[in-house]
């Protein structure tokens, strides 16, 4: 998924200011005499008064945002239409703090624009403001209207209409139907003060005092109490991020499963991260479910147990490498092969041309020691200097721990961060020509992307091959609340042919070898009913094996209220059939808002 950069807190603040490079231009009349909110809004997303000069537009403040730079606040009409596709409730950006108080009845005069958050690139939807106000005070004191209850009996099931052919799939133009489609009823509540009761958390508060909850608790419900991803055909609809006008201070720290109980009241915003949002002027009160971080079992003396874990840019300045290291002895069991990715070179971000990451990779392995864990060795290949994707100047690899008193690396000579490994026959079996070796790297589908990187194992005397992978992210993709239905996944083209490369490794393999135990794992960043982890697969060489448990139990990452699979592990038809594997996701990380990485690691247990 997109990286959380320091670029995203100053961003959301931004999310409601005016630009001529986001807003949608329209050509439209000048002028708008006596106007109220829901003819602003109108009965589809775009504004029939968009660049139209509106006067004295009557209404109630509901709210103000008094920090950042989308300092405003939110008009609301008492006196409502009886059309349920028209909003009564708009922004007012006035660019400075706003003078207004929370029931004042005012009337404005302004410029109606549709904003897009994070600008028309992002494909995402548009806000409507008005913008260059001049505000009169009627009165004071007044009652706000009474919020809207958003449950699970007012949202559809239905998420989104199909977009308009013949407006490039964009939704923008279609008239709204809130009693068919959950995208079209969060619409017709933009700006408007709404209420959220009783909610469980399904995403927890993360670093920019956000949080996600469901109005539908039963709705694809996950196993410690998220709610769970498992089709593009199926989105969960009852999600909804909470924000807060108070202080970051005091904004909840919650988990997956706790509840905000009572009220949770506040005007319904639209923005660049997760798209409708519920600003909350008054949140209701944490109560926690207690969820606890899960420990796999311990591999037995016959199991050989292989992890894959995303430690996201581990460099030595970080401070989390006791936490790393606790996780892969106490919650992991110390696998025999652990394939980490997003290990940074010696000195992270800097970009100064430093490749070698031994000295992150080392002081990794030293704090297993000091938890009590095994001294692991380790197998890496260096990237060519900032060409292998992730943070500027950081050269993300691969890289292979593995405890050499319960497996072997088989050393081979000749890979290379440039050199293709290749497979060869050895007394009738299966063998790579380098080990460590990375498959194809000067493929185009490698492109500023993380190569995989392939070793060859023994343990109790039997070959495994193992290739960690770290596929590249879906950043540029529009999001699920995109004005384009269904959204566009642009990062899928280059995943697609890295996914066919891997397979592709693998099948030259099993031609040498039909019954070698082969392993493919990492952070895949696709989900397991992706066409990415089809082709992966393709026709039998692999199959996920997060798919033997439960749907409710199928997540590795936890993103704007969906729970989903990112990180995989595939396994041969030999290792399906033949080795009684056990798989364990263990949640360590995405569910909780002290997480040391964003990703959970997943243990694969067999016997080769």
């Amino acid at each position: 998924m997109p990286s959380r950069s320091s670029t995203r807190l100053a961003a959301l603040t931004v999310a409601a200011v005016c630009s001529a490079a986001s807003a949608v231009a329209l050509t439209s009349p000048a002028h708008a005499d006596s106007v109220r909110v829901h003819d602003i809004q109108g009965t589809t997303r775009i504004s029939p008064f968009a660049g139209q000069k509106v006067t004295d537009v009557p209404g109630i403040v509901t709210a103000t945002r008094t920090y950042g730079s989308s300092r405003g606040f939110w008009l609301q009409d008492p006196t409502p239409d009886d059309d349920p596709a028209t909003s009564e409730g708009v922004f007012v950006f006035t660019s400075s703090t706003p003078k207004v108080a929370v029931g004042d009845s005012v009337t404005v005069t302004g410029t109606v624009s549709e904003y897009v958050p994070g600008g028309a690139s992002t494909g995402n939807q548009s806000l409507t403001e008005i913008t260059k106000p001049v505000i009169t005070t009627v009165s004071t004191g007044n009652p706000v209207p009474a919020p809207v209850v958003i449950d699970e009996n007012a949202v559809p099931d239905a998420y989104t209409p199909q977009g308009d052919t013949a407006a490039g799939g964009s939704i923008n133009t279609l008239p709204l139907d809130p009693s068919k489609y959950a995208l079209d009823y969060y619409e017709s509540l933009e700006g408007m003060n709404v209420q959220v009761a009783d909610t469980r958390v399904v995403t927890a508060t993360d670093p920019y005092s956000e949080l996600w909850v469901t109005v539908k608790p039963q709705e694809h419900a996950g196993s410690r109490g998220g709610t769970v991803y498992g089709s593009y055909d199926s989105q969960n609809t009852g999600r909804l991020q909470i924000q807060s006008l108070g202080s970051t201070a005091d904004f909840p720290k919650a988990n997956v499963g706790d509840t905000l109980e009572g009220a949770t009241t506040g005007p319904l915003d639209f923005n660049q991260y997760g798209g409708y949002t519920l600003v909350a002027s008054k949140l209701g009160t944490l109560k926690s479910a207690g969820l606890e971080r899960e420990t796999t079992r311990k591999q037995s003396g016959r199991e050989l147990a292989v992890a894959t874990y995303n430690v996201e840019n581990l460099d030595p300045s970080d401070s989390t490498f006791a936490q790393h290291a606790s996780a892969i002895v106490n919650n992991l069991q110390s696998p025999d092969i652990v394939s980490l990715e997003e290990i940074q070179d010696d000195n992270g971000a800097t970009d100064d041309g430093t490749v070698d990451a031994s000295v992150t990779v080392n002081k990794l392995i030293d704090a297993i020691v000091a938890a009590g864990g095994p001294t692991y060795d380790w197998r890496s290949i260096d990237p060519v200097n900032d060409q292998d994707g992730g943070e500027p100047g950081g050269n993300i690899r691969q890289v292979f721990l593995f405890n050499p008193e319960r497996v072997s690396f088989v050393d081979r000579a000749g890979g290379g961060s440039t050199t293709a490994v290749g497979v060869t026959k050895e007394n009738g079996k299966a063998g790579l020509t380098a080990s460590p070796g990375r498959i194809d790297p000067t493929n185009a589908a490698w492109k500023d992307s993380r190569k995989p990187l392939v070793g060859q194992f023994l343990f109790r005397g039997k070959t495994v091959f193992v290739i960690a992978n770290h596929l590249i992210s879906k950043g540029g993709d529009q999001g699920l609340t995109s004005q384009y239905q269904p959204p566009t996944r642009s990062s899928e083209i280059q995943r697609h042919a890295q996914a066919t490369e891997v397979n592709a490794f693998v099948d030259d393999i099993l031609k040498v070898q039909k019954n070698a135990n082969v392993i493919a794992l990492g952070d895949m960043n696709d989900f397991e009913f992706s066409e990415t982890a089809q082709l992966l697969e393709g026709d039998g060489e692999l199959w996920s094996a997060i798919k033997s448990l439960p749907k409710s139990e199928r997540y590795t990452y936890d993103y704007q209220g969906n729970e989903q699979v990112l990180d995989q592990i595939l396994i041969s038809p030999a290792i399906r059939r033949g080795c009684d594997f056990e798989y364990d996701s263990v949640h360590i990380n995405s569910e909780f808002n002290d997480q040391i990485s964003d990703h959970d690691p997943q243990v694969l247990r067999l016997r080769p």
